[in-house]
């Protein structure tokens, strides 16, 4: 009887201290007993140390988050900067690429501007040499020199249409008027039946290669008596 008394007051007190117990053996109860000891009187410690290390954590966050900021806007101004630097190369490369371009196409134009330049000096005697001879000796009984005239016509007539088919056009401007760009002024002569600022004589035919003046022409031009 007295070891059941010893034995409810030893379960009151252990419920005094929140202690619970469960079914098992006896050394499995111990160590449960032990367990939630524990736990109880470490419990508040926990959370203050976890509380703590909140705090303490919070503002590391805060310097983390404003590296990673920094560290952002220093990538996109890299960012930005490079992607300038290649529009810019972009930019370059297009530009040289029309400027090649566009001396290729002048190369292949103007290439033969020199050789144009030797061949109308052939012209030009052929030229003279139709316009020495007097129209009035061109006759039936004269015909050495009125086939020497035709064939000298005839070549100075297929030099100029190959001329023409490389772009080499005539300027023969009597009666234009004067362009500083096309022609060359040998001297002002008075007339009254030219308009001054006209070309009142051709001295010398000039010629163009591609819309641009090869050789000038060069004239005479009228001014006020």
């Amino acid at each position: 009887m007295a070891a059941a008394v010893r034995g409810v007051q030893r379960l009151v007190g252990l419920a005094g201290r929140n202690v619970f117990l469960f079914p098992g053996p006896p050394r499995r109860t111990s160590q449960l007993l032990c367990t939630v000891t524990q736990e109880k009187n470490t419990g508040p410690n926990i959370i203050e140390d976890t509380n703590q290390n909140h705090v303490e954590q919070k503002p590391d966050s805060d310097s983390a988050t404003k590296i990673l900021m920094e560290e952002k806007t220093k990538l996109e101004e890299q960012l930005k900067e490079i992607t300038d630097k290649y529009k810019r190369a972009l930019a370059d490369a297009e530009n040289l690429r029309q400027r090649t371009q566009k001396l290729v196409e002048e190369a292949k134009l103007y290439g033969i501007q020199s050789f144009c330049k030797d061949l109308l000096e052939v012209a030009d005697v052929l030229e003279k040499a139709t316009e020495s001879v007097p129209k009035e000796e061109l006759k039936e009984d004269n015909p050495h020199l009125k086939n020497l005239y035709e064939g000298l016509a005839m070549t100075e007539a297929q030099i100029q249409k190959v001329f023409k088919k490389h772009g080499l056009i005539k300027l023969n401007p009597l009666g234009a008027k004067f362009d500083p760009y096309e022609h060359e002024a040998l001297f002002h002569v008075p007339m009254e039946d030219k308009e001054p600022g006209t070309v009142a004589l051709v001295s010398k035919v000039g010629y163009k290669l591609h819309g641009r003046t090869l050789r000038p022409a060069l004239v005479g031009v009228a001014k006020e008596p």
